[in-house]
């Protein structure tokens, strides 16, 4: 690093990538310090400098102790090891050394007593909610949301004639001709655990999943103008059941709070959706199957006077962007839900949806909202035909 570049960082202060230390004499601290930057996008702890991004200097009998000291770090302190790189610095007010801690491929990354450290602006924070550790062990493909199994689900909770005509449609045979038990076919195809269903299996076939899992519904809300007013709504509904049944009570009110176009055809004719059927398919489908059910929160759906927003729990897995997905390109989410699926909704998945929808109509924002957590598709109505 150039001293320029090293004065443009003090200048500009400590963030989310850059940590300002004056001196280290602690181990576990300098591998809190790592954690956090390898649990989020890596970054640089520079060693010298006060909080305020003076520069106090290190002598050169530091700079040998702080490499030890960040070797021991690194590979006896950190789990799983990473690998810092040093690089020291001279200043007209003394010797800097900057540690650059790369953005871990094995997240999530612990100190030696089992704590996980995150970025928390320009400082770090430890994480200690189960919800949030699960889903950094998503992210890592560690643990999925949708194989956990559910406390109290059984057999008695599911719709098993629904089951057996999709195990009928799918298969080509009937539960009776392969002479095993029922729950032993529902874990050969990932639908149960341990003796208990699995959310997938409650989410696809449950006669009440929200009996276990209240917060896994739909709000749906149509405004009468192009803001939310909590005061006035001209329709409501609490959309709930399997995947399947949800689907399709979200497909239908947003079908009824749509207007009609009549184009060239004749007056008798009913016209086509203001938005075409495609687009709402992909869309509220990529909502139910890739939403992050390790958050507790429904799926929002509004209609407003100028636009359509669907906001789904969990931003995008990893670090896969909307330009991206816009591309096709997919980081399954949900194995399991989506593996069935495509047998029981319009879904195609290889990430394909979402631009098959931007190829229908291009009126389509996305926005991946990575501070709030969530992540939000904006369908612009077209002015004239919403009026």
């Amino acid at each position: 690093m150039e001293t320029v570049e090293l004065l443009e960082i003090l200048y500009r202060g400590e963030d989310s990538r850059h940590q300002f230390k004056e001196n280290f004499s602690n181990v576990n601290s300098l591998a809190a310090e790592m954690v956090a930057l390898a649990n989020a996008q890596g970054g640089k702890i520079i060693v010298g400098v006060n909080d305020n991004g003076e520069i106090t200097g290190l002598h050169h009998e530091d700079i040998g102790r702080l490499n030890q000291l960040v070797s021991n770090a690194a590979s006896q302190s950190v789990k799983p090891p990473i690998n810092p790189l040093t690089e020291n610095v001279a200043t007209d007010s003394g010797l800097v050394m900057v540690i650059t801690v790369p953005e871990g491929l094995n997240k999530p990354y612990m100190d030696n007593q089992g704590r996980i450290w995150v970025k928390n602006g320009a400082d770090k924070r430890q994480v200690t909610s189960r919800e949030e550790m699960q889903r950094m062990f998503q992210a890592s493909g560690l643990v999925y949301a949708d194989e956990l199994p559910v406390p109290g689900a059984t057999l008695a909770d599911l719709d098993m004639e629904a089951f057996r005509a999709y195990y009928e449609r799918r298969f080509e045979q009937s539960l009776e001709e392969v002479e095993i038990e029922p729950y032993q076919v529902f874990e050969n195809l990932g639908l149960a655990r341990d003796g208990q269903i699995n959310l997938a299996g409650l989410l696809l076939f449950g006669n009440n999943p929200q009996q276990f899992r209240p917060a896994f519904v739909a709000k749906a809300i149509v405004y009468p103008a192009d803001v939310v007013d909590e005061g006035r709504f001209l329709d409501s509904e609490d959309i709930s059941g399997n995947l399947a049944e949800m689907y399709e009570g979200m497909f239908a009110f947003v079908q009824r709070n749509l207007h009609r176009i009549q184009g060239n055809g004749g007056i008798n004719e009913p016209g086509a959706m203001e938005i075409p059927r495609i687009v709402l398919e992909e869309l509220l489908v990529n909502a139910l199957v890739h939403r992050d059910y390790f958050i507790s929160a429904p799926i929002r759906l509004f209609i407003f006077r100028d636009r359509i927003e669907l906001i789904s729990p969990g931003h995008l897995p990893n670090h896969l962007t909307p330009s991206q997905i816009r591309c096709g390109l997919a980081n399954m989410r949900n194995p399991r839900l989506a593996s069935h699926a495509s047998h029981i909704l319009p879904y195609r998945g290889l990430g394909t949806g979402i631009p098959r929808a931007l190829k229908a109509y291009h009126d389509i924002d996305i926005h991946d909202d990575r501070e709030g957590n969530q992540f939000k598709i904006t369908i612009w109505r077209r002015k004239g035909e919403n009026q």
